[in-house]
């Protein structure tokens, strides 16, 4: 009886088994296959000289800052409006429905209500501080304007998901914790540091494995708004149907910064998480 149920576990999870071993771990093993492939050598490197050569490694720093940049961003701001729904008060429902709105937003929606705002040219923030007498900015002149409409317009979709998700943490905290801290004389700094972050290792994982790995993978906003490369715009300005092997070259090397990425987060939660 036992083993009956084992397999028919087995059984019942076969399909979502072979649904991703075929639509996504078998392309990514043929996208790393293709990236060392050449037309007169099965396996060389020629594709990542030709890549790193022709670009450098700024796409890679880009994108590095660009995560970087939007995760700090987007939990700092989650923290604070998940501290702030975590208590009761008048309005709560209608603020939190108000603040998951952008969530909903298509990204390339997002990417075209930020294109009009900070459009060099008859955009609605270069109007607003033209009417207290400063000129008008070039938002993609530079690159730390570009990363900062960029970062703004990403955080502003993709927060509530990261507020959503540390928000669940911080109910699963018993309010005797923070009753004790504070009758020890904690301070609002020590409680979150010695009982808020440790309790919510698990949802920091992750809410950091799920928005990381999207930061990495930041496409159809960046293409539109951020006149820089990515490690995404790059691959896609570098494919070509005829030969597709330095598009695979920088996806793999795309995929490896992924999978670091990952493996630190499940370093970092297994080591820390009290959330099974």
């Amino acid at each position: 009886m036992k083993w009956r149920d084992q397999w028919s576990a087995y059984l019942l999870i076969a399909p979502a088994v072979v649904y991703v071993l075929y639509l996504a771990f078998y392309p990514a093993l043929e996208s790393v296959r293709g990236g060392f492939e050449t037309p007169i050598h099965p396996f060389s490197l020629y594709n990542y000289n030709f890549v790193l050569s022709t670009f450098g490694t700024r796409p890679i720093l880009n994108t590095f800052i660009v995560t970087a940049a939007a995760l700090l961003l987007q939990f700092t701001v989650a923290f604070v409006v998940a501290s702030l729904l975590s208590k009761p008060f008048r309005g709560r429902s209608a603020f939190t429905a108000i603040f998951l709105i952008p969530f909903g937003v298509a990204t390339i929606v997002a990417a075209v209500i930020f294109h009009n705002m900070f459009a060099a040219y008859g955009g609605y923030v270069n109007s607003f501080i033209s009417l207290f007498g400063f000129h008008a900015i070039d938002w993609e002149a530079t690159f730390p304007r570009a990363l900062f409409v960029l970062i703004l317009a990403d955080s502003w979709k993709n927060t509530p998901i990261v507020m959503l998700i540390l928000l669940a943490g911080m109910s699963t905290i018993p309010s005797d914790l923070y009753s004790q801290a504070m009758v020890d004389g904690a301070g609002p700094f020590q409680r979150f540091f010695r009982i808020t972050l440790p309790n919510m290792a698990g949802f920091i994982a992750i809410a950091l494995m799920i928005r990381g790995i999207s930061e990495f993978n930041i496409f159809a906003m960046a293409l539109l708004i951020f006149p820089y490369q990515l490690l995404t715009t790059m691959t896609y300005s570098l494919f070509d149907i005829v030969n597709p092997s330095p598009s695979y070259a920088a996806a793999t090397i795309l995929l490896g910064f992924v999978l670091i990425f990952a493996v630190l987060i499940m370093i970092y939660r297994s080591k820390y998480s009290k959330v099974s």
